[in-house]
């Protein structure tokens, strides 16, 4: 009983703790729920890139979801629709005018030396170095005030910027970006440490050329250019009618189904009926906490694991008045009726777990919301019947004898004829008598 008591205390705590979670944390909603914008970008070809590989897109998915990050918006989806286009869904954003210019630069940098061309004028040349070769860049003020973009390089880049600069001590190194002159110092020693800045010439940088700047160098250069070929927006309008009606979905579908516990299973069906809401507690708190993003589908997901959850308890409770029948105490009764229901119930859910891992590996977007939700809820849903069930059951009806039947919803006849009908089976069968 102490270890029950014990057991009942880490539930109060996992429950307070989900309850302060979400309060605290924002709730991760969806384009359809919160409104916000859908675009498809096609990605084009070049003299250097002639053919749009399977390897160009994955880089260019690569690039647009660092690119997306960096604009401040969570729960953006970017994904592979045909062979040469991207789907964009950003959820609170409306006016895409920045949004498409900030996805649609190259952001390539470069770093050039002084040569000749072929008619012996000066231009610039390839260096090798490019952004390829930067850890990190950040937003600071040089020794004036004036707004400058911070470059360290990684390893292979330190090591080819240091040799660049001391093979150019006295002349210019130019600095470009996107194809235009950026800056062109002149050399006055070997750099070495991997580190530079870009000035943005003698007028120098606006904070927001220079944020902007940072920003596409740290999310990477794109392999390839691309044009938005679809866009279109979702009003936070609809998004709203759906979750109002998702509520009182959800709402009438628990009420029905808590009721339905309590006529049936008594007792019993009124403890599932709070562990099904500690239950909705925890796992509402989990989608918080981790975050996930709550679709229309992902709340589909989060609906259909509660019935789950029920299912779970339907089954121990069956098994459980199973053992009453049978003539069983209580203590016992409840113990084997969670032990026998058990493998039903772990085959049950890691078969919908399969089915959803699959889901959300191969699936789009919109299914693997659905997938996530349902896989957690599921999860939980055993911690909840196995665990949260049968510890206030204990704590309930303790060790004794069962003094009310109609508390399970049984009869004070029903009580060991289980037992009765096990006996005569045996005695039958020691005598060759079939059923």
């Amino acid at each position: 009983m102490k270890n029950k008591i014990i057991m009942f205390w880490v539930i109060v705590l996992i429950v307070i703790a989900s309850i302060v979670t979400i309060f605290v944390k924002p709730t991760k909603l969806g384009l359809d729920l919160v409104g916000g914008s859908r675009l498809v970008i096609e990605a084009e070809t070049t003299k250097a890139v002639p053919q749009i590989t399977q390897d160009v897109m994955n880089r260019l998915q690569f690039a647009i979801e660092n690119r997306v990050n960096k604009l401040g918006v969570a729960e953006t989806v970017v994904q592979q629709v045909g062979e040469k286009r991207l789907l964009i869904e950003i959820p609170n954003v409306t006016d895409l005018k920045e949004a498409k210019a900030f996805l649609g630069e190259t952001a390539q940098l470069e770093f050039k030396k002084e040569g000749k061309g072929p008619n012996g004028e000066q231009i610039w040349v390839e260096t090798g170095l490019t952004g390829q070769d930067l850890a990190k860049s950040t937003l600071s003020t040089d020794s004036t005030g004036q707004w400058v973009v911070s470059l360290e390089f990684n390893g292979a880049g330190s090591k080819k910027f240091a040799d660049l600069t001391r093979d150019l001590v006295g002349q210019q190194m130019a600095i470009f970006f996107d194809g235009e002159l950026q800056s062109a110092p002149v050399i006055r020693e070997p750099i070495y440490g991997g580190k530079a800045q870009i000035s943005g010439g003698d007028s120098g940088f606006e904070y927001s050329e220079a944020e902007r700047m940072v920003n596409l160098l740290n999310a990477g250069a794109l392999p390839v250019p691309a044009k938005i070929v679809e866009e279109n927006t979702v009003g936070p309008t609809l998004g709203a009618d759906s979750i109002a009606k998702s509520k009182t979905a959800g709402i009438i579908g628990l009420s029905i189904v808590m009721l339905f516990m309590i006529a049936y299973y008594r007792l019993p069906g009124l403890i599932a009926d709070i562990a099904l809401m500690i239950y909705s507690v925890i796992l509402f708190a989990l989608f918080k906490a981790i975050p996930v993003t709550l679709t229309l589908a992902g709340i589909a997901g989060f609906i259909l694991s509660i019935g789950m959850a029920v299912d779970a308890n339907i089954l121990i409770f069956e098994r459980t008045k199973e053992e009453l029948r049978a003539g069983r105490n209580l203590f016992t009764a409840i113990n084997s009726g969670f032990d026998r229901a058990f493998t039903s119930i772990f085959d049950s859910n890691m078969t919908t777990i399969i089915t959803c891992v699959i889901l959300y590996l191969l699936g789009t977007s919109i299914v693997k919301g659905f997938a996530l939700t349902l896989a957690l809820g599921v999860i939980v849903s055993m911690f909840s019947a196995i665990t949260i069930t049968k510890n206030f059951m204990h704590l309930i009806f303790g060790t004794g004898e069962l003094k009310y039947p109609q508390l399970f919803g049984l009869r004070k006849s029903e009580i060991g004829k289980g037992f009765e009908a096990s006996e005569t089976k045996r005695e039958n069968a020691r005598f060759g008598i079939l059923d």
